[in-house]
């Protein structure tokens, strides 16, 4: 079964997920340390963990797994859902692989070095209308290819 997990707290594209979503007819769980709004429907569920570091990784890595979508910004979360089987789509539509996620993991904690070294002083680029896109074609297209591998119609 294909459903999306996302790790809502900071997540920009929930509302664009609920689109997607709908219009294929998926679950979507939004995992959080508190509660939020979310669409009052029978697809969308709201799961609140309780406060602490990694709480919410840790509830989304046990629970997604092979055929599902995981949303996330979180990089040591992208890897474990990747080693589970999982999709993983960035908040702004850049796919978490395999191929790549060493990669990723390296840059990350590099970045981290400068950040505490001060050679680095500003976070990531502001999420941007070009983002918001590139989300939406990304997860319609993880979608398709998981629907299409698992015998299911697009």
């Amino acid at each position: 079964m294909l459903d999306i997990y996302i790790d809502a707290d900071a997540c920009p594209v929930k509302q664009e997920i609920y689109a997607v979503a709908k219009r294929y007819g998926l679950e979507v769980i939004l995992v959080s340390n508190q509660w939020m709004r979310s669409p009052d429907s029978s697809w969308v569920r709201l799961v609140v963990v309780e406060s602490g570091a990694d709480v919410v990784d840790d509830w989304i890595a046990e629970h997604a797994g092979d055929g599902d979508i995981v949303i996330t910004g979180d990089i040591p979360l992208a890897w474990r859902c990747l080693h589970k089987g999982a999709k993983v789509l960035g908040n702004t539509g850049r796919p978490f692989t395999e191929d790549n996620i060493g990669d990723v993991l390296a840059v990350r904690d590099l970045l981290h070095d400068l950040r505490e070294e001060g050679m680095i002083t500003r976070g990531p680029a502001p999420f941007a209308k070009a983002d918001r896109s590139r989300f939406l074609q990304e997860l319609d297209k993880m979608i398709v290819q998981i629907r299409r591998g698992s015998g299911i119609a697009p």
